[in-house]
């Protein structure tokens, strides 16, 4: 651009305006790293202005601060709702920053004032005990992403945009960041974003070149090459490079102008008549920025180059206590930015750089689209009545117990469902939505696919709103980002690859336990995680697809996010789905198997059922209310309760003196002591139901160590005995997996004879019979390659008390 075309379109009055507020940006971000004290450098810096412990990154920062600076001139120009997501883990004190210098951060934090003491108190609090951490977290006002969640940036930015047609998300993805696979997943994004319904994701490829000890892939990847990438997978990239900020500033700024031009050209097209969209994945715009790390830093260091290499990384000068030179370059770097230029007298920046910032909603730490509580609406729920599965007795009809749910899930969809083909709802699920038996769903919506659909394709097309992808971290990392932006949804996976992306669950429920004590952050819907194709009944996948581990990641955590369900049948998986897509602030694990299972209770004892969390089924008794038993059967989960109930009737037809009780427990966090868990259930009630002191026989759908671990603290915890999967598993039939784990009918009901405070009559006839029936279901299974045919057929046949 020549320079009168510049001085046209960017005049060297606004780019002197961008480059102080961002020196303002740079100097607060290495002020929150360094000091706690002499925040503006009224006094000569000396050491003990200086905090003991230096943490924090300085070297994506400025990278970061020059980007927002741009875009806040770009929603100022063009006005519209942008939301900033920032995947470099460590970018904390640069979004800080803008925070405070936008107003937003003392609107929210009024403590942290906008002057001279509030400037020192949010260097003081930044990476200090009972003060704020270094990523760009839940307390930071305008952000929906954890910045050490290093690798989903892009895909909670894709989540953020889906039906939220007029929010651009931008996105800055470190290059270091870039070399995850969820990153190099999310690019795939064109495919999937609809410009008529949906917002628009601008990603900005950061290449500083460097990582925290070497140099990035990207890094080291011409520009030619990068280009090419992004444009093979749907996007039209335009570089931006420089160490010199007078000309990259006015360049980024260019290429964020025509991006949005760009973006809005592609929705008005999209949107312009009311047909159906066409099946075309748009080339989005996107811009790769290449600039110095730890750029206006500390150039040399004890004669090592810094800046530009991987040492600005985090702290370029340290053991200031040890070498006052450090100190010294300290200060010449902080006096660099010229602090008595941005800050008046008082300390509160300077009028005309205030004037900057976007007014209002506008401004992007003050986004309602980052505080999604505040758009959120309830979900239109239906009466469940409609759904409900005949049970006219226990134990005899047969259904796929996600079947109902599905249901209700595609009622959800009509009833959210926008005149531009958005909504407030979708299923994310990679690629196994009818396979989950959740197919009803696409008698009201296809899957979403941008790509071209050719006559053989059923069920897909570009106005879909059920989101299949087959990657776990993009239906999860979809779903975050399209909860804490406001809306609902469901992410459904089989069970053992839900593993995949745990750490990304795991994640979310820190980021809700934080914004739970945050009182500006508003309530959002709860994650919603489906595993089906469990483990129990993957006997046709084999030992791969065999693993309920998700179950033993989530239970340690935050007792006021996380709850565990375990229906037995299809009623109380719809009781449950119907309460957690009400509820909010929760991550909710639903387990239930996707294949047949003997159906139990009716939907209001289903509703009565889920509600306690646990119950005695009296029907499956022969101990009578109020009468201690000589022991206790307890299940949870759907083959888990199958396999118990053949117990117990096995127990009452062989040794029909032997009084149990049998319990069933849906809710897995009830086994937990009040003070431990909302769901917890006092003492008291915990006895009333598992007694105080008879051994109880637990068969459960996952490693048996989680329970242990549930029950620990209750009356002689050793009096339970767990029963589940045991990592012995392969392609078998499906009662040969709950033998080969020792969960199966015979092993549980032997172990209630071991346990039980009585031996009844022909109580060692019965421990034979288990025997010789497992020696015969081995012999069987070789030779005909299928369960014995009373197994596989076995229904509930009732005790006859």
């Amino acid at each position: 651009m020549s320079e009168s075309a510049q001085e046209a379109t960017y005049p060297t009055t606004d780019l002197d305006l961008d480059l102080r507020w961002w020196a303002a940006a740079n100097y607060l971000t290495i002020g929150q790293i360094y000091l706690r004290d002499n925040a503006l450098l009224r006094d000569p810096l000396v050491l003990d202005h200086v905090k003991p412990r230096l943490l924090g990154h300085w070297g994506t920062s400025p990278g970061l601060s020059m980007a927002y600076t741009l875009l806040n001139r770009v929603i100022r120009e063009r006005d519209g709702d942008w939301l900033y997501v920032t995947g470099p883990g460590h970018g904390g004190p640069a979004l800080v920053a803008a925070a405070w210098l936008e107003g937003t951060y003392s609107e929210v934090y009024p403590h942290v004032t906008d002057d001279a003491d509030g400037i020192r108190t949010l260097f003081r609090q930044f990476s200090s005990p009972g003060g704020v951490p270094s990523h760009v977290s839940v307390q930071t006002p305008g952000s929906v992403h954890e910045g050490g969640e290093l690798g989903y940036a892009l895909a909670h930015a894709a989540g953020a945009a889906f039906d939220h047609p007029s929010l651009v998300v931008a996105c800055l993805i470190g290059d270091g960041e870039a070399e995850t696979g969820p990153l190099a997943a999310s690019w795939r994004l064109p495919t999937f974003l609809n410009p008529r319904r949906d917002g628009a994701v601008l990603p900005i490829l950061h290449l500083n070149g460097y990582k925290i000890a070497g140099p990035t892939v990207l890094g080291r990847t011409s520009d030619e090459d990068v280009e090419a990438y992004l444009r093979s997978q749907g996007w039209d990239p335009v570089t931006v490079a420089g160490d010199d900020p007078r000309q990259v500033f006015p360049a980024l700024l260019a290429a964020l102008r025509s991006a949005h031009d760009s973006i809005r050209s592609i929705q008005a097209e999209a949107r312009d008549g009311d047909g159906p969209s066409r099946p075309v994945r748009h080339q989005w715009p996107a811009v790769i920025l290449r600039t110095p790390k730890g750029w206006t830093g500390p150039a040399v260091v004890d004669g090592i180059q810094i800046e530009g290499t991987n040492l600005s990384h985090q702290v370029p000068l340290s053991g200031l206590a040890e070498n006052p030179e450090h100190l010294r370059m300290l200060e010449e770097w902080l006096r660099s930015y010229d602090p008595a230029s941005l800050f008046d007298a008082a300390g509160r920046l300077a009028p005309e750089l205030r004037a900057l910032a976007p007014e209002g909603d506008r401004r992007m730490s003050a986004t309602p689209y980052a505080n999604g509580g505040r758009l959120r609406e309830d979900l239109p729920m239906p009466e469940l009545d409609k759904y409900e599965a005949e049970v006219a007795a226990p134990g005899v009809a047969m259904l796929e117990n996600t079947l109902t749910a599905g249901q209700l899930m595609r009622d959800l969809y009509a009833a959210t469902a926008r005149p531009d083909g958005g909504g407030s709802f979708r299923l994310f699920c990679p690629d196994e939505t009818a396979s989950n038996r959740l197919q009803a769903v696409f008698e009201e919506t296809d899957r979403c696919f941008m790509g071209p659909i050719l006559d053989t394709d059923t069920g897909i097309g570009p106005d879909g709103r059920v989101m299949e992808v087959l990657s776990e971290h993009l239906c999860e990392g979809w779903l975050e980002g399209y909860l804490l932006t406001g809306r609902h949804g469901v992410f459904a996976t089989y069970e053992a690859f839900a593993m995949v992306s745990a750490s990304m669950a795991i994640q979310h429920v820190k980021w809700l336990q934080h914004a739970q004590t945050l009182p500006w952050r508003a309530s959002v819907s709860s994650l919603n995680v489906l595993l089906t194709s469990t483990c129990w009944r993957n006997d046709h996948n084999g030992f791969s697809h065999q693993g309920p581990g998700l179950i033993d990641s989530l239970i340690p955590l935050a007792p006021d996010v996380v709850r565990v369900w375990l229906p037995p049948d299809a009623n109380t998986t719809l009781s449950i789905t119907d309460h957690c897509l009400r509820s909010v602030d929760h991550v909710n694990l639903i387990v239930v198997d996707k294949q047949k299972h003997l159906q139990y209770l009716t939907l209001e004892e289903a509703h009565r059922h889920c509600a306690q969390g646990a119950g005695v089924w009296d029907w499956a008794s022969t101990a009578a209310a109020g009468e201690t038993p000589d022991i206790v059967i307890a299940c949870a989960g759907d083959v888990p309760t199958q396999e118990a109930l053949a117990a117990a009737e096995l127990l009452h037809e062989h040794v029909p003196d032997l009084r149990f009780r049998f319990v069933n427990v849906v809710d897995l966090m009830a086994l937990l002591p009040e003070a431990d868990h909302p769901h917890g259930y006092t003492d008291s009630q915990f006895d009333d139901l598992f007694t105080a002191d008879r051994h109880v026989v637990f068969a459960f759908h996952g490693y048996p160590r989680a329970v242990h671990q549930l029950v620990h603290g209750r009356s002689n915890p050793g009096r339970f005995h767990v029963r589940g999967f045991s990592e012995q598993g392969t392609t078998t039939t499906p009662f040969d997996m709950v033998v080969l784990n020792r969960m199966s009918r015979f092993h549980l009901a032997k172990e209630v004879l071991r346990r039980a405070t009585t031996r009844p009559p022909g109580w060692q006839d019965l421990m034979a019979l288990c025997d010789a029936r497992l020696a015969e279901h081995e012999t069987w299974i070789r030779e005909h390659l299928a369960d014995l045919p009373d197994i596989s057929d076995w229904t509930w046949g009732g005790l006859d008390r």
